[in-house]
Order: structure tokens, then sequence, then C-alpha cells
């Protein structure tokens, strides 16, 4: 998966999940603005600053 475009009920662009380094996946929004990171090898969902939102891949809860 390279970029995967999320979109809402009107198909207007909210924000896109992108592979990062080292296997994980960065959520960016509508705007660019990076909000947070899932690593798979630590199972654990990350936001922009880097504190932990949870355990799993929680990233569009962070839109």
């Amino acid at each position: 998966m390279a970029t995967q475009e999320l979109k809402n009920a009107n198909g207007h662009l909210i924000g896109t999940i992108r592979d990062g380094n080292s296997g994980r996946l960065e959520i960016y929004d509508a705007s660019g603005w990076l909000k947070g990171t899932y690593d798979p090898q630590s199972n654990q969902t990350k936001d922009s600053s880097g504190w932990v939102i949870g355990t799993g891949n929680l990233l569009t809860t962070l839109l």
C-alpha cells in the first residue's frame, strides 16, 4: 500500500495513509499535516508528538 486516500460520505478527501520508514504507516490530514504513526512491530499508534494513543492501528481516530 503506497497511499490510501480517506474520503467522507460526500467524496471529499479528509486524509491519507502512507507507507513510512521501517514498515510504519503515517496518517496525514487533508492539508498534509502529519497526525500520527502506526508501528506494526510494537503494535502501537502514536500521535504526531510521539505520545502513545493505544495498541493496534488506530490511525483513523486521529483525524
